[in-house]
């Protein structure tokens, strides 16, 4: 089918589906339509009339339906809608307890469990909600229709609402197809937009492919990492819409530069080298320059040059001056390279507390998501402005907390080979005394589960922070979990094989 007839064929399914949800559903037939228009990865197609859903559904009772209040919860929650925890309450006893009366609700038990992985600290109600449908869904998994079963097996291994939205939407188009009751037209429409967003990635990866070549970092820096599309990879699962095609390519580009950044202060230069380096971005100005030695003189023009060109789109685009902000996380990012780069040259090895607030920056959380809300553009005022500076926003440092402990639990090794112990495992083990590697690692993934409490608050407290921007923040945990994961499991084969099968392999109609 080519592009013209593509287009025409999903506007005519999308009024179909339009049609769908304007009529007067039933809410619970209402709340599994847009539950599966998320899950195929097209809802943004229908933004208005679900938002008129939830304020419909905001003031819904869903009575004792163990499946429609889990739900309701889920998606009210998940948008940022305020609800309380305290709708489980009638499903429990006394004591806190679920009724065993629930065990034989399987859908009801697994819409609960997606459910509880939207609780944050103090709600637990919801962690004894998790514990609660995962022991029963477990044990009466060989009871359950083959679909069911499906899903069952693989909630347990990474509720839906941790797994990055892209790849999620791949897998689960395969699996909504061999249900017995999916809608041909929503399947049909959710092949065709895959494929349609797939070929814009591959315009997108091409024009920052171009760009890459043509600055020419790898060709004067042979050490640098050569990884466009692992870049690029992201922002697909940080900014997955359609309609932030230019932020993905000019994030993709502030990645790619931190990536040859870090290269520089973790593999090749010399401690004086990365003083000068640091000194000259701290003065940000052509005069820095002089200073350097012939091979950063690249980095850092290519870096001085992209910021002021991202800047300059911006201005244009938006009427914003944004280039002290982006200016500033940038000198905040290497002076953060430059305090690791002390502690490895020096021999010390900071605590757990000091090198995680170190190294929140290092990972370029902080460079990524202030870059973020300037190119999307969208609920910018004067007083959020102001928080693009330090001390950043809380839900920055809880998602590049869970980004860095993510990237720490997949290259331990390498760093330890290195002789460099700034790295949160040997931390762990010498601060609580732990013997082994594996009961550190165990450690981090507790520490990951309790930041993912901490950043569900913010989506009950009121925040001065745009939705996107705070939905940017999660994906971004979500993605750090995919790129350095390293367990053999369903959900992780290596970064090039995700690459590969998100940005190269249409489905097949």
């Amino acid at each position: 089918m080519d592009n013209n007839n593509c287009s025409k064929r999903i506007e005519e399914l999308q009024e179909n589906t339009r049609e769908a949800l304007q009529r007067a559903l039933d809410p619970v037939a209402a709340m599994e339509l847009i539950d599966t228009l998320q899950w195929l990865g097209i809802a943004y197609n229908y933004e208005q009339e679900i938002d008129l859903w939830l304020n419909k559904l905001s003031n819904w009772d869903a009575s004792d339906d163990l499946h429609a209040t889990a739900l309701r919860f889920r998606l009210l929650r998940n948008d940022g809608w305020p609800i309380s925890c305290d709708v489980f309450k009638k499903f429990a006893d006394k004591n806190g307890k679920f009724k065993e009366s629930l065990i034989q609700d399987k859908r009801g038990l697994l819409s609960l469990y997606e459910a509880s992985s939207l609780g944050a600290n103090g709600e637990n109600i919801l962690s004894e909600a998790m514990k609660f449908a995962e022991t029963h869904l477990r044990l009466s998994i060989s009871d359950m229709e083959q679909q069911l079963r499906r899903q069952v097996t693989r909630a347990p291994e990474l509720p839906r609402h941790l797994r990055m939205e892209r790849l999620e939407f791949r897998l689960y188009i395969d699996e909504y197809s061999m249900g017995s009751n999916f809608s041909p037209i929503l399947l049909e429409q959710a092949k065709l937009e895959y494929n349609k967003v797939q070929s814009l990635h591959q315009i997108e990866l091409a024009e920052l492919s171009g760009w890459w070549k043509q600055l020419g970092l790898v060709e004067k820096l042979s050490f640098a990492r050569d990884r466009p599309m692992e870049c690029y990879f992201w922002t697909v699962g940080i900014l997955p819409e359609p309609k932030y095609s230019r932020a993905r390519i000019e994030l993709a580009k502030t990645i790619a530069i931190l990536l040859v950044i870090d290269d520089i202060f973790d593999t090749y230069g010399s401690i004086n080298d990365l003083r000068l380096f640091n000194d000259a971005i701290q003065k940000w100005g052509l005069d820095a320059i002089e200073q350097l030695p012939e091979y950063m003189k690249i980095c850092y023009m290519a870096l001085y040059n992209t910021t002021n060109e991202i800047a300059y789109k911006i201005l244009k685009e938006q009427g914003r001056n944004v280039l002290p902000s982006v200016r500033r996380v940038w000198m905040n990012t290497i002076e953060a390279f430059m305090v690791e780069a002390n502690w490895f040259s020096s021999g010390h090895v900071p605590n757990l507390a000091n090198y995680l607030e170190n190294a929140i920056t290092t990972s370029g959380s902080y460079m990524a998501l202030v870059h973020i809300f300037f190119l999307l553009g969208e609920g910018i005022s004067h007083g959020n402005v102001k928080l693009m500076e330090k001390p950043y926003p809380k839900i920055f440092s809880r998602s590049g907390k869970i980004l860095r402990l993510w990237d720490d639990l997949g290259t331990s090794k390498e760093e330890q080979d290195r002789g460099d112990n700034a790295s949160s495992i040997p931390l762990f083990m010498r601060e609580k005394n732990l013997p082994f590697e594996d009961e550190a690692r165990e450690c981090i993934m507790q520490l990951i589960g309790n930041l993912w409490k901490e950043l569900n608050m913010e989506l009950i407290n009121s925040t001065s922070l745009p939705l996107p921007l705070i939905k940017a923040c999660f994906n971004m945990s979500r993605t750090s979990q995919v790129i350095y994961q390293h367990e053999e499991d369903s959900y992780s084969h290596g970064v090039d094989n995700f690459v590969k099968f998100l940005l190269l392999k249409p489905i097949g109609m």
